[in-house]
């Protein structure tokens, strides 16, 4: 009935409605300005390939109990008809959730709905970090995850993202049958929020997690891990413990949190964004770092899958790193620090955004190197194809996963997960600053010996938010632009549309379509441009290579404003 509707309509019916309840009612009772009312119904908030996420509040097009429900609903009736009301009695569906204003809520929401359809949930019993979400997937033997995130966005937001049995987040064919289930249903009359209590189990695997995360150490000396001293921020999210938990077991005995930030809260009221990617995240950990001497800065977003750092310089400043040099540093040191005669087909896997220096690298050593879309998903899928190809005995595709990461802070070592992972990644972060003192260097120290050998990359993002309605139809408008004209670059060698089938390896087919436009310059260099899957913004990155420090950054310079220019962007 909704669907027929026109927004003014649907707010009434809202507004109206008892099934809705009294603060909801409430809430939009107090509304006043007409384009509020247009942005929170002109659509329902959209399960896309990325799950849900959206601004918090009453309305179809904001994260609330019953649009929560209802992708819920959607999602058991998904696991009803592929699996079975048996095996969802038995295996069910694991829920885990961060420290955002009301993940916890939205986490027991999902599992009254799931648990009254009959589906047993597995519900953490605290707020973890993502990838122990995924972590769980596989130790419950369950159908699917949950969880309850919006990662490193503002506070105003929260999320719902969905994993497949095998800890993965949704790829894009399962998630299509996801939303064809969601799409089908008519109204919000027919969700039960009364759960089985007999049905839920709280559960938690944080030690077990933890111990999964060990088994990728990569540094056995005791002494190096000793005289590291490292000052950590959870950034009021769920790393906290267990990133202490998995350093202190590794042997690192001097780290110091920032206390204002260790305490969960979704108000994030320390920063003006919870996003390691935001150089203003770490300033607290960095003011802290320079009272103690530290070596080392280590934040973590909500979640917990992200980490950014920050080096003490020779000065006593401290330097923050990109996802990209990190990702450098870490395939060099992982696979410095690997027995390859454990593996018969070695590789990693980068996404197609990502900077080539680590997939460089990895050549160096003979790995096999593998591109994936936009989004750690695709990753995880990949680990999940390697691991099926040797079940099946599949000698064209039976490759052993050992690091994959994207450029924005995101990096997994091991396959205990099938997402990006920020403890792992901080305890490896910590090992190869720890070897790196030991021989009188530092992680800086470390790059700069990269770009000796390999050339000089300058990777950045610039990311422009377009709010609302207005702004979704100002960034379709820019990829329609582009899509009908030349490369406004000069030395374009190739433009790839991802929008179009592209091949991906040797045996694994084509990639899935995605909107992104990618730019290949005769030098190496290339531009990327992609709306977010998960936010209202249009996203530029740049990967710019040349053989020194001061080139490199003229050219970044030269193609950002050729690109705002043709974009109008300031």
């Amino acid at each position: 009935m909704e669907k027929t509707m026109n927004y003014k309509d649907i707010y009434t019916h809202w507004l109206t409605d008892k099934f809705f309840d009294e603060a909801t009612r409430r809430e939009l009772s107090a509304l006043t300005d007409e384009k509020e009312i247009e942005d929170r119904f002109y659509r329902d908030l959209e399960f896309g390939t990325g799950g849900l996420r959206g601004i918090m509040g009453a309305g179809t097009n904001r994260m609330n109990k019953y649009t929560v429900g209802k992708v819920t609903v959607g999602l058991g009736n998904y696991l009803l008809d592929v699996y079975g009301s048996e095996a969802c009695r038995n295996r069910g569906v694991v829920i885990g959730y961060d420290t955002r204003n009301n993940s916890e809520f939205f986490s027991c929401t999902a599992a009254n709905v799931l648990s009254g359809m009959g589906i047993r949930v597995y519900l953490h019993s605290h707020a973890s970090p993502t990838p122990q979400l995924s972590f769980s997937v596989k130790f419950w033997n369950a159908l699917a995850g949950v969880v309850i995130t919006a990662s490193h966005n503002p506070k105003e937001y929260n999320g719902y993202k969905v994993y497949d049995e095998f800890g993965c987040q949704l790829v894009l064919w399962q998630a299509k049958q996801v939303i064809s289930h969601v799409d089908a249903i008519a109204d919000y009359h027919s969700i039960n929020f009364t759960g089985n209590g007999s049905l839920i189990s709280m559960v938690d695997v944080t030690d077990n997690f933890v111990m999964a995360v060990i088994q990728q150490s990569r540094c056995k000396d005791k002494g190096a891990k000793e005289g590291l001293k490292v000052v950590y921020t959870p950034l009021h999210g769920t790393g906290n413990i267990p990133v202490q938990k998995a350093l202190r077991l590794d042997g690192f005995t001097h780290i110091d949190t920032v206390p204002e930030q260790a305490v969960p809260d979704g108000n994030f009221p320390t920063v003006v964004s919870p996003n390691p990617e935001d150089q203003r995240a770490l300033e607290m950990g960095i003011a802290q770092a320079k009272c103690t001497d530290a070596d080392i800065v280590l934040g973590t977003d909500p979640d917990c899958d992200r980490v950014g750092i920050a080096v003490k310089k020779k000065t006593g400043e401290y330097q923050l790193m990109t996802g990209n040099q990190v990702g450098a540093l870490l395939m060099k040191f992982i696979l410095a620090n690997t027995d390859f005669g454990r593996y018969l087909h070695p590789a990693v896997v980068k996404t197609v955004v990502t900077s080539e220096l680590g997939a460089d690298i990895a050549r160096k050593y003979g790995i096999t190197v593998f591109s994936t879309l936009t989004g750690f998903k695709f990753i995880g899928e990949k680990i999940t194809q390697f691991e099926q190809a040797k079940a099946e005995g599949n000698a064209g595709r039976d490759f052993d996963f050992l690091f994959g990461y994207e450029e924005s802070y995101g990096y997994l070592a091991g396959i205990h997960a099938r997402d990006k992972d920020a403890v792992v990644s901080s305890l490896l972060i910590c090992e190869m600053a720890a070897v790196a003192k030991a021989n009188g260097k530092t992680l800086l120290d470390g790059i700069d010996e990269i770009y000796r050998e390999y050339g000089y990359y300058r990777d950045t993002l610039n990311s422009f938010t377009l709010k609302g309605k207005d702004g979704l139809e100002k960034i379709a408008a820019m990829m329609a632009e582009l899509r009908s004209t030349s490369s406004p670059f000069e030395g374009t060698v190739s433009i790839i549309d991802y929008s179009e089938q592209v091949d991906a390896e040797p045996g694994f087919g084509t990639l899935p379509t995605s909107n992104v436009l990618k730019y290949v310059l005769e030098d190496g260099s290339w531009i990327a441009v992609r709306p977010s899957g998960t936010e209202p913004k249009i996203k530029i990155y740049y990967s710019i290579k040349a053989a020194d420090k001061d080139v490199t950054e003229k050219k970044l310079k030269d193609a950002q404003n050729t690109i705002c220019k043709k974009l109008g962007l300031d």
